[in-house]
């Protein structure tokens, strides 16, 4: 009796994530039936076509800049960084809280991501996608991007090792590799479940030939958990090395305002807080559109809004030690670079940025708004509008005025800045939405092992 007593407040304290009442075969059919049965509503359809079409601006205004070059964009002498590099380290943020939920959540044990981390992978893989546009054009040449590989040619060109571009190359393709089989791999159990309830011929087919012959005996499973497990190790470091890299692109260079050993980590709490941000905008209206409640609870999203609340506390360290640093460190340029971020011409971002990224998550501190849907989800999005922010200042208020007065200039965005930027915020979309129709946007495999623990909750 004392043992089944233990159990019970055990179960209490790790609160299920999965309401009881279900069985197992209620929760596959709950999770595939989006996938199989439901019918694809004219909302879904609406939003894909808006979400398509700026995919389309995108990939036109890429065309026109290939045509005509870099030339048509805003960036001048001394701005030679702009929107390119402002929305490449911001989608690779966005990509950071995916990497995090799926694996060190798992090794964690935190039973909690179960029910958000397929999302979150992929949300992860579309927004590396859209952050690896950005270099890839900014180079100026996209056609000769095979240079920055090392392979035997005959001109006996070699890439500069010591070059920041490269490191991007090698970090963000692993990131994207590691996290692409990490979310396969997560996927092929699911990807049976499918080809078996499947009624469709073709669908029987093709989740059939991703499933890889996967028949859930205990083999399987033995070779399928041991993988897994061996993947979530190796994308683990990787959440803290592919942002500390994309900050030694600012950290190596002598610009006031880059050169300082605070950037790795600030960057990386940076890119949690705004990837967890978006895992919160896109996790409310799912689960709302999708009737989720069950899955999706209360509890995930005052998780993840506690998250967000540290890391939110993290970067507001990093702003004051910049601002420290740039006042006591006795370096003029540093302290004309505080001075102009505070009285200069962008003077407005900067105190936005504060507003957006300091002030509005302090309201998670109110446990209401923590489970308030509407709330959450737009404090999220000013959270994304403040980090976006944060990437701007770093990067064109830190150029703007240079060592030299001569060399100063200002930095205004063209058209086919933005519909490039909007274009690629487009395509992350129309692949979310691909993706939830397609493909089992919760795990459901892993919901299915947290049926005991909701059971002995019940009792």
């Amino acid at each position: 009796m004392a043992d089944r007593v233990d159990d019970v407040e055990v179960a209490n304290r790790r609160a299920p994530v999965i309401e009881p009442g279900y069985t197992f075969g209620t929760v596959t059919d709950k999770i595939s039936a989006i996938v199989l049965k439901r019918p694809t509503s004219t909302g879904w359809f609406i939003g894909f076509g808006i979400a398509f079409m700026l995919t389309m601006m995108m990939l036109f205004a890429i065309g026109y800049l290939v045509v005509k070059g870099t030339g048509i964009w805003g960036i001048n002498i001394p701005i030679g960084w702009g929107f390119a590099i402002v929305n490449f380290v911001w989608w690779i943020g966005i990509g950071h809280a995916g990497t995090l939920i799926s694996a060190i959540l798992l090794l964690l044990r935190q039973s909690w991501r179960n029910s958000i981390n397929r999302f979150a992978e992929a949300m992860t893989l579309f927004a590396v996608a859209a952050a690896g546009i950005f270099p890839l054009i900014h180079t100026g040449r996209p056609w000769l991007a095979y240079w920055l590989f090392p392979y035997p040619n005959t001109m006996n060109y070699w890439p500069q090792f010591r070059s920041p571009l490269l490191w991007d190359v090698f970090a963000v393709s692993t990131y994207f590799t590691i996290s692409l089989l990490f979310w396969f791999v997560g996927l092929i159990p699911d990807l049976a479940t499918l080809r078996d309830r499947s009624e469709n011929r073709w669908a029987q087919m093709i989740y059939g030939m991703l499933a890889m012959g996967w028949r859930g005996s205990a083999r399987h499973w033995h070779r399928y958990e041991t993988m897994y497990l061996l993947l979530a190790g190796l994308a683990t470091p990787l959440v803290l090395s592919v942002h500390t890299v994309v900050s030694f692109d600012f950290a190596i260079a002598i610009v006031p305002g880059w050169h300082t050993t605070i950037f790795p980590p600030y960057f990386v709490a940076g890119a949690i807080y705004s990837g967890f941000a978006m895992v919160l905008m896109l996790a409310i209206p799912i689960r709302k559109i999708y009737g989720l409640e069950d899955f999706i609870t209360d509890r995930h999203l005052q998780n993840s809004a506690k998250v967000m609340l540290a890391t939110g506390w993290i970067v507001a360290y990093g702003y004051g030690m910049e601002a420290f640093m740039g006042w006591y460190s006795g370096n003029r340029y540093d302290s004309f670079l505080l001075w102009n971020r505070l009285h200069g011409p962008y003077q407005f971002f900067y105190y936005l940025l504060l507003i957006c990224n300091i002030g509005s998550p302090q309201l998670l501190w109110i446990r209401k708004l923590r489970t308030n849907s509407f709330g959450l989800f737009m404090v999220s999005f000013v959270i994304l509008v403040g980090m976006w922010l944060e990437r701007f200042v770093i990067v064109v208020m830190s150029l703007h005025r240079d060592f030299l007065n001569s060399s100063w200039g200002m930095y205004y965005p063209t058209r086919w800045d933005w519909m490039t930027y909007i274009g690629t915020i487009g395509m992350f979309l129309a692949a979310m939405f691909l993706f939830v129709r397609i493909l089992p946007m919760i795990s459901i495999f892993e919901m299915r092992t947290l049926l005991p623990e909701a059971e002995v909750k019940a009792e």
